[in-house]
């Protein structure tokens, strides 16, 4: 891999990494690609819980909505509680407790008991993922970091861009006759062998000291984003009621006092849940306003293009995720190069990426009225372009930051990505669900995924040089 000064920023960049290995990154890494598996995979599912469970339409909404709310609620809490009692011990727990709601998801009797397991799995998911980026921008340095960053962005998009492959053939395989249970019966024998080698390979970070928990902070923080993220899952769904727009307006009142109650405890000498600190670093300013930008583009091309397969073309689960396999081959290739062109382009690999994914959207755009395998070359190109945003964002964003605050700061940029997520599914499917047939619904909603690219391109011209 050649050499990056990227990611070396801040006093750490010639020290040893402490005893971080290449276990440790797989022991992460497994984490983080279960979690983001089971935030996409659940889809494919739907058709088979609702029949199996009796469910209906609103139960099977709050089985995807629930994971969402309570992994987009919890970020920045999971983060804090890392920096204060140690991102392995966090980690671990979170893995555990990610397991065990696994388990209770795959043995369900109700949509109850299901809707609940998952929300027990967003709260893991929102504990685990914060540590990862956390250990990795403390354990490794300079060109290891830079690796381990990209290694990141590869197992966070292999996640979401092979989740309906992966869900659809362990639905058509059936194994042991579980069904749709075994896409969360899976993580059971995952989850224990990685909890199992957590001691052994991951380091050991030590808390703050002295330091409790901001209470007060944490509330306004949870209260304010499940205030934002309920109204954006649920809102299109319901027609936006009233009731939407109230929540709306209410996440705003409460994001504003917690703002304000974070530096005043911080001009206090206390220890607020986001240190503002962090917020004067432009890398970080910037860089998570252009995460939350971009992410509107990626989780609602995603959906959109799974319904345009499915409902659009007539392809089954199986057949729509073999599609999905263009779109991780671009983005294998562009993320296993993306710390080079990082090291040449600076900032720039950024733009280039939103450039890249806008251009492959207008290759589908061309290809919709052909056959299927004409929409390939688009999938590869637009993959390519999540590639080189995706892996070198995390490190782009984290690499200034310090020890003390990183899995703070990294749950506040995996908090403005879930965002995204949701904002970019709510504002696409005005434009998908207000067009004609679904073929021009797909055709229209690439139009703001474009535009969110150019947003993402122009804002990357705010990160620092180098």
């Amino acid at each position: 891999m050649p050499h990056t000064t990227i990611p070396a920023a801040g006093p750490r960049a010639n020290a040893r990494p402490r005893d971080a290995s290449t276990g440790t990154l797989l022991v992460l890494l497994t984490g983080i690609f279960i979690t983001t598996l089971d935030f996409f995979i659940v889809n494919v599912a739907i058709p088979d819980i609702q029949s199996d469970l009796g469910a209906g339409t609103t139960a099977i909404q709050w089985v995807v909505a629930g994971f969402g709310l309570a992994l987009g609620g919890g970020l920045i809490t999971g983060g804090r509680l890392g920096d204060l009692f140690g991102r392995r011990r966090m980690y671990a727990l979170g893995l555990a407790a990610f397991t065990a709601a696994s388990l209770a998801c795959g043995l369900a009797p109700s949509p109850g008991s299901l809707i609940a397991a998952r929300v027990v799995q967003g709260i893991a998911a929102a504990l685990l993922m914060p540590q990862v980026l956390g250990i990795i921008n403390g354990a490794f340095t300079g060109e290891r970091r830079a690796r381990a960053f990209t290694a990141y962005g590869l197992a966070l998009g292999l996640g979401g861009v092979f989740g309906q492959l992966i869900g659809g053939a362990l639905i058509e395989a059936d194994l042991f006759g579980t069904g749709w249970r075994s896409i969360f019966l899976i993580n059971v024998p995952v989850g224990l062998v990685t909890l199992a080698l957590v001691r052994r390979t991951v380091p050991a970070q030590r808390g703050t000291r002295g330091a409790r928990l901001d209470a007060a902070g944490t509330l306004l923080a949870t209260l304010g984003l499940v205030a934002l993220v309920l109204p954006l899952i649920e809102g299109r769904r319901l027609g936006w009621p009233a009731w939407t727009w109230a929540s709306l307006a209410a996440s705003a009142v409460l994001l504003a006092a917690f703002a304000l109650h974070q530096r005043l405890l911080d001009r206090r000498g206390g220890a607020p849940l986001v240190a503002p600190a962090l917020f004067r670093e432009r890398a970080f300013r910037v860089g998570s306003v252009l995460a939350l930008a971009y992410t509107l583009a990626l989780a609602s091309f995603f959906l959109y293009l799974a319904l345009y397969l499915q409902q659009g073309r007539g392809l089954s689960a199986l057949e729509s995720g073999l599609l999905f396999v263009a779109l991780g081959a671009g983005y294998f290739a562009a993320s296993t190069r993306a710390t080079a062109v990082a090291a040449r382009l600076g900032r720039q690999v950024l733009a280039l990426g939103a450039a890249v994914q806008a251009s492959g959207c207008l290759l589908l755009i061309a290809a919709l009225g052909d056959g299927v395998g004409w929409l390939v070359p688009g999938l590869a190109l637009a993959g390519a372009g999540m590639g080189f945003v995706l892996a070198p964002l995390s490190s782009l964003v984290l690499s200034g930051v310090t020890d003390r605050h990183a899995a703070s700061a990294a749950g506040v940029l995996s908090t403005a990505q879930q965002v995204g997520n949701a904002l970019g599914v709510a504002l696409v499917g005005i434009v998908f669900y207000g067009a004609g047939d679904i073929s021009d619904a797909f055709r229209t909603s690439l139009i703001p995924v474009m535009a969110f690219c150019g947003v993402t391109a122009a804002l990357a011209r705010l990160l620092p040089g180098r």
